[in-house]
């Protein structure tokens, strides 16, 4: 079966938008340009945020779009280049150099140019970017660089300059066409400026009320409008509170899609406590809203949805 044709990139800010949201992601305008100043530019794209707002989900939407496939290389503390980028195929090596030793193999350049060969050559996500054969470059999403160490941030700035790796044993390996690079962080700790420089920069924030409900009333249509509404107007009034860690627009969806399954159509304190787990994620968080705290905001949010009909 022949691979599909990759469609065209978008050719204005406003098709960027359109663009987006044909793949269910509703970008203000500030993102859009960006995003599209990126793919034009041909630079990476370093997106900031907290965690839950969407900024993985734009190199999926990009990947879906685009009809490109997407290469995502998850960070954590730890992670080298053995894991990132290459490693060598050790057993095979090993295999071909018993093999070598039956036959009578004498000549170390030949074995060892066997031995450090394509063929024995494990490509990670990096690599994978790099090298990517098909019709167009992938989209490569290094996601949560922050819970990387600062050692591999410094091994990226090749990477992200010249699309390129130098591995030692085969040389250079740069890239025929930059894959499209969206990387993501939850400002967890700072990332260097030399790699900052490197990219087009944007800061993910929540969504306003508005863009909000929009978001919901995609990607949960079954809840009742009134319900939708509700849990918008709570959710937003949650984040103005001092908590450990404020919900995201993907709780306010999976919320948003418990109460749904709950076959609830507007919001009540006992139904608040017994779902609160899918809406945040701490213990004291819980605790705190489930108190008095909890109950003052859901009836801020009926006075409010309720005077402006």
């Amino acid at each position: 079966m022949a691979e599909e044709t990759a469609p065209h990139l978008p050719q204005s800010i406003d098709e960027m938008i359109t663009f987006l949201e044909a793949q269910d992601y509703l970008a203000g305008r500030g993102l859009a340009t960006v995003i599209f100043l990126a793919l034009k530019m041909k630079r990476p794209l370093f997106l900031e945020g907290e965690a839950g707002v969407g900024k993985t989900e734009i190199a999926k939407a990009l990947s879906k779009g685009l009809n490109r496939p997407l290469i995502r290389l998850q960070c954590y503390e730890g992670l080298d280049v053995s894991s990132a980028v290459y490693e060598w195929n050790y057993p095979a090596q090993m295999l071909d150099i018993r093999l070598s030793e039956a036959a009578g193999l004498e000549d170390r350049d030949r074995l060892e140019a066997n031995l450090y060969s394509e063929r024995h050559l494990i490509r990670r996500p990096v690599l994978q970017a790099l090298g990517h054969a098909g019709e167009a470059a992938p989209v490569f999403l290094i996601d949560e660089l922050d819970r990387a160490d600062e050692a591999f941030e410094a091994y990226l700035l090749e990477v992200l300059s010249d699309f390129q790796v130098t591995i030692p044993e085969l040389g250079t390996i740069k890239a025929a066409e930059p894959p499209i690079v969206i990387i993501t962080t939850n400002r967890t700790r700072e990332i260097h400026d030399a790699l900052k420089r490197r990219c087009l920069y944007h800061w993910v924030d929540y969504p306003n009320a508005a863009q909000e409900l929009a978001i919901l009333t995609r990607k949960v249509p079954g809840a009742a409008e009134a319900l939708s509404r509700q849990v918008v107007s709570y959710v937003q009034k949650l984040r103005t509170v001092d908590l450990f860690k404020n919900p995201g627009v993907a709780e306010t969806i999976d919320w948003a899609t418990a109460l749904t399954e709950l076959d609830r159509i507007a919001l009540d304190p006992e139904t608040i406590s017994d779902t609160l787990g899918t809406l945040l994620k701490y213990q004291d968080d819980i605790a705190r809203i489930r108190g008095g705290e909890g109950e003052r905001i859901l009836s801020e949010v009926k006075a409010e949805l309720l005077a402006a009909g």
